[in-house]
């Protein structure tokens, strides 16, 4: 089942990143990242046209209390969200608190290892502060980038299939899961290094 999300009063930092509910003043930022060829449709959108667009996502990760902004050295550089999973599509997660993320970044800052940082830390804080059973996160099978985000956190394979855009495309997607008990295990493992 989806758990309750409300991220509205919380601040995470990490080595290099704060991570924090977004505000009306981010527009600037979020509308640079977000108008760039390349970047939403790795996610299933397309870029912004104008800062109308961008204004009305920004209200409603405002007002939907789930989404973190990503802040690196003053700038929001992306963002991360905690959104619902599909509950008909995974009918054996009914009786385990889950949720499922998403993420986009910046083109400016891929390859620095930001992403991975956020994904780290937003675990961390959803097994510990939320008390997840489980967390989703998934990415087309074109999107290799993101594949190899999700690896690097322990992500593992959960389910193959497909995933309508908001642009009409039909894309190939890969569903991978991490559970309380893996991220324990991962955890453990660190901890012995």
């Amino acid at each position: 089942m989806n758990a309750e999300i409300d991220i509205s009063n919380t601040v995470l930092k990490t080595e290099r990143l704060i991570m924090r509910p977004w505000r009306k003043e981010d527009l600037d930022d979020f509308f640079e990242y977000a108008s760039v060829d390349g970047v939403g449709q790795m996610a299933g959108w397309l870029p912004h046209q104008n800062k109308d667009d961008t204004q009305m996502i920004l209200d409603s990760f405002i007002g939907k209390k789930r989404t973190f902004a990503l802040e690196y050295q003053g700038k929001v550089v992306g963002s991360l969200g905690i959104e619902e999973y599909d509950e008909d599509k995974f009918p054996e997660l009914k009786d385990k608190k889950c949720r499922e993320i998403g993420y986009v970044l910046s083109k400016n800052y891929w390859g620095r290892g930001l992403m991975p940082e956020a994904v780290k830390e937003t675990i961390r804080y959803l097994f510990e502060e939320v008390k997840l059973d489980a967390i989703l996160c998934g990415h087309f099978l074109s999107n290799q980038q993101s594949q190899r985000v999700q690896e690097k956190c322990g992500f593992r394979h959960y389910a193959y299939g497909t995933y309508e855009t908001r642009f009409g495309t039909v894309e190939e997607d890969e569903t991978n899961i991490m559970t309380r008990e893996d991220w324990k295990a991962i955890k453990k493992i660190a901890e012995e290094l």
